[in-house]
């Protein structure tokens, strides 16, 4: 057993029909860029590529981030939370993160105080 399946068996993606939520900030600026899910074949993939890949709640499939749009994130470290139920992806991003064209997913503001 490699190291990534060990850290991969730690995670607990029961909690959530079998899917953790991900968070991708860049790495530099740190920005968060998205918000996703991934079940264990999309963080397997995403440990074995380097690149950011996601289960689609809504297409119910397997993703690559950028495989459709070429903006693809380049994952350079992957952060665990302390109950082992979501993580960070720690991305290197050089174009827009959401399918709307903007850097972040999240530019809409809610509440400004």
């Amino acid at each position: 057993m490699k190291i990534h399946d060990k850290f991969i068996d730690k995670l607990d993606f029961a909690k959530k029909n079998g899917l953790i939520p991900v968070v991708v900030q860049d790495i530099k600026s740190k920005d968060i860029l998205m918000l996703a899910y991934a079940n264990r074949i999309a963080i397997e993939n995403t440990v074995k590529t380097g690149n950011a890949w996601f289960w689609s709640v809504s297409r119910k499939k397997l993703w690559m981030k950028g495989e459709e749009s070429g903006n693809i994130q380049v994952v350079k470290d992957i952060l665990v939370d302390c109950d082992q139920d979501s993580v960070i992806y720690l991305v290197d991003s050089k174009n827009p993160a959401c399918h709307t064209g903007n850097r972040s997913c999240f530019h809409n503001r809610l509440f400004l105080h």
